[in-house]
């Protein structure tokens, strides 16, 4: 990418304006995803996909950003009824819209991509790291597609796995077909007025008539709201109260008969980002619906889906993170103030770092937590999940706060990307629990209840071990972080400290990401650079400072300039700024 004005004798006017991304490669730009997709795919499929995320990164940072940017322009518009008075709503959506869900349901497959072999000419399902990698890439260009995409994908793992022969048989070849025409997306509907976190407040009710499931109530917050066909949780008649009542249905659009099923899509929420994509509220008139697994495990079946939508959440906070590095580069080299290019500036650089760092951890975490799930290490996952949606989607409404400010004015306007990614950013905040719900997930559950925290500390522990390559002092460091964090996760667990849930919480993911950037730097092939990112993680967020008494270490600099620069470094190179 050009990031640089073309060459003139004197500047005027726009040349002023310092560019953007537009046309940008995410893939080519991105050495980091490049390295860690070398660590953990194996050679064969990496070399098979890597056309493929060639093809994405372009299309990312050309095509599908223009297609976002209209469909942010040109929300969903609900239809209530048609021209002869009829119930019939429907949701049109703009061109640009219609194209995005083709490249990502019908060219890209992510939806069946890691359920079914066909997809990219791969014999096989593929593994979640490479899954994640090209939802990594997509959002980039856009985000508010990508919950259909992942709640499509999720709603096919719960049938696949909870789902009746039957039940089976019927939603899964419309669920996993490439063609749209006969696609049917899916979704979840949790939220009702009188349950979001405290979902055993749920006023669904679900009740059997001549054999079939009839559900009345009404949904809250439904995104993704006209999908085919939609899972949600509702409470038989008779069943106890609270969550232990609570059972899973699937519900279509559309019986088998064809006719409309019994609900109706009363409004669309009026967003403050996602526009694209269209979140709405439904009343349920008696609609038919089929039970999904037992009827006692509601509850636990629907926590799958949002374990795994919680990742995607976070996957999707560093995609967009590394957008908004990505713009602050742009903006920061392509302009010019004072007779310097911004990017030189010594607060500048600290500010491009303060972006840089939370995006690369959260990239490390992201596939870690992927490669988790490809292994089986149900324990690691558990607890890697929770920390990563946490601390990532809070992490990226900061880093796009200052991708906003690297761009200055320009940044507040609509024609740039960055409102876009502002507004965008806060829905991680929300979706699939809040940061206190998450926190609390960790450290209640997660650590208090499962233990996960010490198959975690095991994995880490063992990654250490693998980076003997490090500087003993700056390994031996990161090992007595790794210990004092968990020793705080516990302490906070046993003792019920709520309110310090959130710092402990953090506590972990800070030195999870740390060890794994130092880890990954120590590779063979790969960018050695990213252990100075771990220095920073160490230094900046896991080790006492006073707040009174700053100083500059003599190593931030050049370690800046080396993170800022255009080449890759080897390990022995940067020993004296790790010692």
């Amino acid at each position: 990418m050009q990031l640089d004005h073309p060459a003139t004798h004197t500047r005027t006017g726009s040349d002023w304006i310092a560019p953007d991304c537009a046309g940008m490669d995410f893939h080519a730009a991105d050495r980091g995803l490049r390295d860690l997709l070398g660590i953990y795919l194996p050679r064969e499929v990496l070399d098979h996909l890597t056309p493929h995320y060639r093809r994405l990164g372009r299309l990312a940072g050309g095509r599908l950003d223009d297609l976002a940017r209209i469909a942010d322009r040109h929300p969903p518009v609900l239809h209530p009824r048609d021209r002869f008075g009829r119930d019939q709503d429907w949701i049109e959506y703009h061109p640009a819209y219609r194209e995005m869900e083709q490249i990502a349901f019908g060219d890209f497959q992510f939806h069946a991509m890691s359920h079914r072999g066909g997809v990219m000419g791969m014999d096989r399902p593929l593994p979640p790291v490479a899954k994640y990698a090209f939802q990594y890439l997509f959002v980039q260009g856009e985000f508010g597609l990508m919950c259909p995409i992942s709640v499509t994908d999720t709603s096919i793992h719960l049938i696949r796995t909870f789902g009746s022969n039957s039940l089976q048989d019927y939603l899964l070849p419309k669920m996993l077909s490439a063609d749209l025409s006969t696609l049917w997306k899916g979704t979840q509907f949790i939220t009702e007025k009188a349950g979001g976190s405290d979902i055993g407040a749920l006023e669904t009710v679900a009740r059997q008539q001549d054999g079939i499931w009839r559900l009345s109530g009404e949904k809250w917050f439904c995104s993704h709201t006209d999908a085919d066909v939609a899972l949600m949780l509702a409470r038989p008649e008779g069943a106890p109260s609270g969550t232990r009542g609570l059972a899973l249905f699937a519900l279509p659009r559309r019986t088998r008969d064809g006719a409309r099923n019994a609900y109706r899509i009363v409004r669309l929420k009026d967003k403050l980002g996602t526009k694209s994509m269209a979140s709405g509220e439904i009343r349920l008139e008696g609609a038919e619906a089929y039970l999904v697994g037992r009827q006692d495990q509601g509850l636990k079946q629907m926590m799958e889906q949002v374990n795994l939508s919680r990742l995607s959440h976070g996957v999707r906070a560093a995609a967009m993170m590394r957008r908004c590095v990505n713009e602050a580069l742009a903006a920061s080299r392509g302009r010019t103030a004072f007779g310097r290019t911004v990017a030189d500036f010594p607060l500048m650089r600290r500010q491009l770092m303060k972006m840089l760092v939370p995006a690369e951890q959260a990239l490390s975490m992201a596939l870690c937590t992927a490669d988790a799930m490809g292994r089986g290490a149900r324990e690691e996952l558990r607890i890697l999940t929770g920390l990563l949606k946490l601390r990532a989607c809070r992490d990226n409404v900061t880093v796009a706060t200052a991708a906003m400010e690297a761009r200055g004015g320009n940044g507040y306007i609509e024609d740039w990307v960055n409102p876009r990614l502002i507004r965008d950013a806060q829905v991680g905040l929300l979706w699939e629990g809040t940061s206190n719900i998450n926190a609390l997930d960790v450290i209640s559950r997660a650590v208090g209840k499962s233990g996960a925290h010490r198959a975690l500390q095991s994995m880490l522990a063992g990654r250490l071990d693998e980076a003997a390559a490090l500087p003993p002092a700056f390994r031996n460091a990161l090992g007595q972080a790794l210990d004092r964090a968990v020793a705080l996760a516990e302490r906070v667990a046993g003792q019920g400290q709520e309110t310090l849930a959130r710092l402990a919480a953090t506590a972990l993911y800070d030195v999870s990401s740390a060890i794994l950037l130092a880890w990954e730097g120590t590779r063979p092939g790969t960018d050695a650079r990213r252990t100075l990112l771990a220095r920073f993680v160490l230094t900046h967020r896991l080790s006492p400072a006073d707040p009174l008494a700053p100083a500059e270490a003599d190593w931030e600099g050049p370690a800046t300039d080396a993170l800022l620069g255009e080449h890759p470094l080897a390990l022995e190179q940067l020993a004296a700024l790790l010692a």
